[in-house]
């Protein structure tokens, strides 16, 4: 045991001097009586005071409680082990924060002097109404109930966040422990450094956000796996009572103070007994008077569902109300517990039958998950065979969309054309994949003579339609239609090509379940109408005439009335064109005669793709709507929220009807149409002749133009495959004959994608050109593709081009809205990486505190590389060779400019690999912060009002360190980025010319 070393402190300064002990970054901000917790630490600093991994700890204030809980969350992110304190109505600032710090497995923990919160009247003393409203984060919750338990339990709470990956709330009653001198033992920093899993920190480094090893963490997730991902995590919170009873047991060999997650005290045949935490506190009312009015005396079990996960908790919080509600009734039904609809998941009646079936069981299942499959912690109940509890003769219609083609829009005027007009009872329900255009729709029409209960998505249905002729190899698009149904493809195609286009699947169900299958080319016909894409009055006139839910006469009347109403203030040619649009619907829909040798199609060859695990086991069931099949299992190693990047690139979607082809006689070689495209979907290809000799067939180019490009051949390549359509680049070419022209996707899709297949195997010759000019910008790779965002997007040019100029080594810390929808809808991340590796590294934060959470990320990097800095010198006065010590001088003397701590590096890591020598060994575990970060806080759609500069359609503020662009999308549009202040083409111009003004300032 060691020697005792007592001192006189109070609580407050008890938890300070235990958690800088393991703390690199503490990010603060005051509120009583929390302050001298931070105070303490901040003053320490200022003294040079040593922490165990031999550093001085980084404080930093920040403008709130929220903003220091970002702060935090961005610091654990880049690898730095942080820590905050706060009491009250700070730690509900701290709250969302808390939810990703916990979901994201971030070893933080946050020290609370446990305090009331403000009601009908302000009292700041203590009680613990502020930590109990945490316990949905995901935090462990530890509490200390004297002085001497703050410095051990403590203690244990560090030790214990690094070994789980579970954050941890520390808390102590306020102004009670807080505020009580006591003299306590304190535990020696050499004490706790031997007690520290280190290769627990050292994978918490590693798996921290970096460029160097980019990926995507805080994606936005549909309905289909959201709920898996949440249960994926629920491994790391079993073993946590374990770890924190060994490591109370380590703190006791040391100290001789015993400790267990729950003490009793008293006579061992007591048959009274209290169970207390600090103090009492009772916080959720439930009427026990109104519950048993209504409860069957004759219940003997019973199934509480709640649509809520609480990591590591006994039970839900509507179970936990039922228990104690019987318990105090002493009552004794057999009660168990299970989540279900996380994140929206569908809940279909069968679910409901697997729980009554459950409760049948001898021993029903408690704490069990509904619709999914959770091959993990086995907690799912098995769903049976599917069942329609719709009223008979319910007319039930699934329409299939592309995002912004006025699908969704249509429908909900047929529902509202049927609900208003006839007798008939009517739901509609729509749901969206996270794209923000281009991404599917499906949308659930019902009606019928009766009311209508069913919050459930359609599985059997009379009537399909499909908008998108793509979908057809993407979708099982006749999933679930009744036999004899209807099934409508809007389509190119003509009649005799259908035993060609069609997929094997989708024939023999045709076939074999007997379906009316009708086609009709909406596309054209909204070309020739002068409707350009929007196909959706058509579709619905369509709709109308084959389920004859009402009489095609009355639905046409209905359907031009509300025309008139919506366009008639913009004049009768548009109110004619919609009129039209409603009568070709009508008019030129053709049958298409299923032969029955359908029925027996085989299956076409398939040949097997050399693919990602990621994208053959994930990506391709999420893209084709079977997402909610992926069990729990699927997600292990993801349950952080980590996808990795790149992944968009693998969709090709196809879903623009029409695409640029390039004219090379017309092109002036300007790359401005790759600099505006949106979707880096065209881009500029330099050859050498022997590169030009490997292209295939049709791969025209010409002599590239600049002397820097003698010798080299120039292409502009479109890919027609992930293309939007959006004819921005067009619009933007300033040749006075057109270098592109639109044309059918048809016509361009199958030379026009191996053509792209090519060129993306030809290296990129970035070097050649000014990379800060439109031009040379575009001959550098563009590590953000294929986005989910809307199609003429006015946001992601800019992106992308950031991305060109520093995406090797970016930091994204990325506002809640159309930025993050669009840059990270699980399973397309379009960030992606270069030929060595290395390429954007984002992380979602909230909508509110993204520029916290970036600059948290950026003192997380400072940390480690001041590390980094500090060992280098120390190494330099050891006796290593000559030149580590002269590239180590090298990088102390670059090491905040980019290019010279990129070229440092790439010496120094080389001559370290092998070394034996443990200063040397440290530098290279942190050889990923060697290059000078680029930290990025980004956001759109008004998130710039958060931090001041609301109102501006496009700013850019930066230091050598920290970089905020703000995008105020709202002044574009989505069809061509035209406004009266800029166009993105300008505004982008005049943004790369502000970099290569402050090109010496090392932007970025």
């Amino acid at each position: 045991m060691a020697k005792k070393k007592m001192k006189t402190m109070d609580g407050t300064k008890a938890a300070a001097y235990v958690s800088y002990a393991f703390t690199e970054c503490a990010c603060i901000y005051p509120i009583t009586p929390s302050s001298p917790m931070a105070e303490y630490v901040d003053e320490w600093s200022a003294q040079g005071l040593k922490n165990i991994f031999d550093q001085v700890v980084d404080v930093t204030e920040m403008q709130s409680e929220a903003g220091a809980a970002a702060a935090m969350h961005g610091a654990l992110c880049a690898g730095a082990l942080s820590t905050s304190y706060t009491a009250s109505q700070g730690l509900l600032l701290m709250i969302p924060s808390m939810y990703k710090i916990a979901g994201e497995l971030l070893p933080g923990v946050l020290h609370v002097t446990a305090r009331s919160l403000a009601t009908h009247a302000l009292n700041i003393f203590g009680d613990h109404s502020d930590v109990m409203s945490t316990v949905q984060t995901g935090f462990a919750l530890l509490c200390s109930n004297s002085v001497q338990e703050v410095i051990d339990i403590g203690g244990v709470a560090h030790l214990a966040a690094i070994k789980s990956r579970i954050p941890f709330l520390h808390f102590f009653d306020g102004f009670r422990t807080s505020h009580e001198q006591q003299k306590v033992e304190v535990i020696d920093y050499e004490d706790f450094a031997k007690l520290i899993d280190l290769d627990a920190v050292k994978a918490f480094r590693d798996n921290s956000l970096n460029p160097d090893r980019p990926v995507i963490r805080g994606s936005n997730q549909n309905p289909d796996i959201f709920f898996q991902v949440r249960e994926a995590c629920s491994p790391f919170f079993e073993p946590v009572p374990d770890i924190v009873a060994e490591y109370m047991r380590e703190i006791g060999k040391i100290t001789g103070r015993e400790y267990k997650p729950f003490d009793y005290y008293g006579d061992p045949d007591a048959e009274n007994i209290i169970v207390a935490m600090g103090s009492v506190c009772d916080y959720r009312p439930f009427s026990a008077k109104y519950f048993f009015q209504i409860y069957p005396k004759s219940v003997k079990r019973i199934a509480v569902l709640d649509r809520i996960k609480t990591p590591g908790a006994p039970g839900e919080p509507l179970y936990n109300d039922i228990c104690s509600l019987f318990f105090n009734a002493g009552l004794k039904p057999l009660v168990v517990g299970g989540r279900y609809g996380l994140g929206s998941k569908d809940t279909l009646p069968s679910d409901i039958v697997a729980v009554f079936e459950s409760l049948k069981a001898e021993q029903p299942k408690n704490k069990f998950t509904l619709s999914i499959i959770d091959d993990v912690s086995f907690t799912s109940l098995e769903r049976g065979e599917d069942i329609d509890v719709a009223p008979e003769g319910t007319i039930q219609c699934k329409f299939f969309g592309l995002g912004s083609d006025g699908t969704v829009g249509a429908n909900k005027q047929a529902v509202a054309i049927i609900g208003d007009n006839t007798e008939l009872f009517a739901q509609a329900y729509f749901a969206y994949d996270s794209k923000k255009s281009g991404g599917v729709t499906v949308s659930h029409l019902r009606f019928g003579k009766k009311p209508i209960k069913a919050p459930y998505l359609i599985n059997t249905a009379d009537f399909i339609s499909c908008s998108n002729q793509s979908y057809v190899n993407m979708y099982d698009l006749t999933k679930g239609l009744k036999d004899g149904g209807t099934l409508l493809l809007n389509c190119v195609w003509p009649p005799e090509e259908m035993e060609q286009k069609l997929p094997a699947k989708m024939k023999r169900y045709l076939a074999r379940h007997k379906i009316n299958f009708f086609t009709i080319n909406a596309v054209q016909i909204a070309k020739e109408l002068g409707l350009g894409n929007r196909t959706n009055m058509i579709m619905q006139a369509a709709f109308f005439m084959l389920s004859k839910v009402i009489p095609i006469g009355k639905a046409a009347g209905y359907m031009k009335d509300q025309i008139k109403k919506s366009y008639g203030k913009k004049g009768d040619k548009v109110v004619n064109m919609n009129n039209a649009a409603v009568d070709a619907g009508i008019n030129n829909m053709v049958r298409i005669d299923v032969p029955a040798a359908w029925a027996d199609t085989p299956d076409e060859r398939v040949t097997e793709q050399n693919e990602p695990d990621f994208i053959k086991n994930i990506l391709r069931p999420m893209n084709r709507l079977d997402g909610d099949s992926l069990p729990v299992s699927a997600f292990t190693g993801r349950e952080d929220g980590t996808f990795p990047s790149g992944t968009a690139r693998y969709e090709k979607r196809g879903v623009a009807a029409f695409v640029p082809k390039w004219i090379k006689e017309n092109c002036i070689q300007c790359n401005q149409c790759s600099f505006v495209c949106p979707h880096a979907a065209i881009r500029p290809v330099l050859m050498t002749k022997e590169e030009a000799r490997r292209a295939p067939a049709g791969f025209a180019a010409k002599p590239a133009v600049g002397k820097q490009l003698a010798g080299l051949s120039y292409r502009m390549q479109v890919s027609p495959l992930d293309c939007m359509g959006c004819e921005v680049c067009v619009n933007t070419c300033p040749s006075k004959e057109k270098a592109l022209v639109m044309e059918p996707v048809g016509s361009q899709r199958d030379i026009e994608a191996a053509n792209w297949e090519f060129a993306m195997t030809v290296p990129v010759k970035d070097n050649l050109w000014n990379k800060y000019s439109v031009k040379g910008s575009q001959f550098r790779q563009p590590l953000l593709e294929f986005s989910g965002a809307c199609a003429g997007c006015g946001e992601t040019p800019y992106v992308k081009l950031l991305t060109q100029l520093f995406g090797d080594r970016m930091m994204m810390s990325n506002a809640t809205g159309c930025t993050s929808i669009w840059a990270a809808a699980a399973p397309s991340m379009p960030y992606c990486t270069n030929a060595e590796g290395k390429g954007p590294a984002w992380s979602n934060s909230l909508f509110e505190d993204s520029a916290e959470f970036g600059f948290g990320l950026y003192l997380g990097v400072k940390k480690i590389r001041n590390k980094v800095a500090e060992l280098m010198r120390e190494a330099i006065s050891l006796d290593i060779p000559q030149e580590i010590k002269e590239a180590f001088q090298e990088w102390l003397a670059g090491m905040y400019n980019a290019e010279a701590s990129k070229a440092a590096a790439a010496k120094i890591v080389p001559l370290l690999e092998g070394t034996t020598n443990p200063v040397l060994n440290e530098i290279l575990d942190r050889k990923d912060f060697l290059i000078k970060k680029s930290n990025w806080a980004f956001g759109g759609d008004g998130w710039g009002y958060d931090i001041g500069y609301g109102g501006l359609d496009h700013v850019v503020a930066s230091n050598e360190d920290i970089n905020i662009l703000v995008l105020d999308t709202e002044v574009y549009s989505n069809t061509g980025g035209q406004s009266s202040k800029s166009t993105p083409a300008a505004a982008i111009a005049k943004f790369a010319a502000s970099g290569k003004k402050t090109k010496k300032k090392d932007l970025g």
